[in-house]
């Protein structure tokens, strides 16, 4: 079946893409999955594996580490003896990635995967991006929540993304080296999009027959 790994900055329709290209190539869509999963295996809550999620999250972590104790849903405070850390995290992500190429495949939207899955075979890299004031209006477009309100979560929202990469992998997210295929997703209507990167799927034999 194979695997599509879609690094999308914010505003470049990471979402809206990887899902259509998913249904159209018959492959499960891999986004929240994979923190719940992550989550999981770790005893932690799942908001904290989506807090770790593509962020370095060091203050919060030290603070759990000294209180000896990870948040419970519930309420109140779980007692571990060594609560996991942001490289945890990282570890069991990169796991979780590995088993989708290995198992049955799929659209895996962030999580460096084109970085952790690099050369593989059966895989297609894409990267979506675009100049940042056009990934501006496009957000805003699609939520329709105040242009300041989403300027200030793309810049947040980038400079953790690119933070993770950089922190853990030492590369530039947005380097082109690192994938198949690079579209700037703000110059092209998502759906041409979604059309390139299914062809160029179909063309390295991923997706159902």
């Amino acid at each position: 079946m194979g695997v599509v790994t879609v690094s999308a900055a914010y505003g470049a329709g990471g979402a809206e893409v990887g899902r259509a290209v998913a249904e159209r190539l018959g492959l499960a869509f891999h986004d929240r999955a994979i923190p719940a999963e992550v989550a999981g295996r770790l005893g932690v809550p799942l908001a904290e594996a989506e807090a770790n999620d593509e962020t370095v999250a060091r203050g919060l972590w030290r603070l759990i580490t000294s209180l000896g104790a990870v948040p419970d849903p519930g309420g109140g405070v779980v007692p571990v003896a060594l609560p996991p850390d942001e490289r945890a995290f990282r570890q069991q992500t990169e796991r979780v990635v590995r088993e989708i190429a290995d198992g049955p495949g799929g659209v895996l939207l962030g999580r460096a995967a084109a970085l952790v899955l690099g050369d593989r075979p059966g895989t297609l890299h894409v990267r979506l991006d675009g100049p940042p004031e056009r990934r501006l209006e496009a957000a805003v477009a699609r939520t329709g929540r105040p242009r300041e309100e989403v300027r200030q979560e793309m810049a947040a929202n980038d400079t953790a993304r690119g933070a993770y990469v950089r922190h853990f992998y030492r590369r530039d997210p947005s380097a082109a080296g690192a994938y198949h295929l690079v579209v700037d997703s703000t110059a092209l209507p998502l759906g041409t999009v979604v059309d390139l990167v299914v062809s160029a799927a179909r063309a390295r034999g991923i997706g159902s027959v």
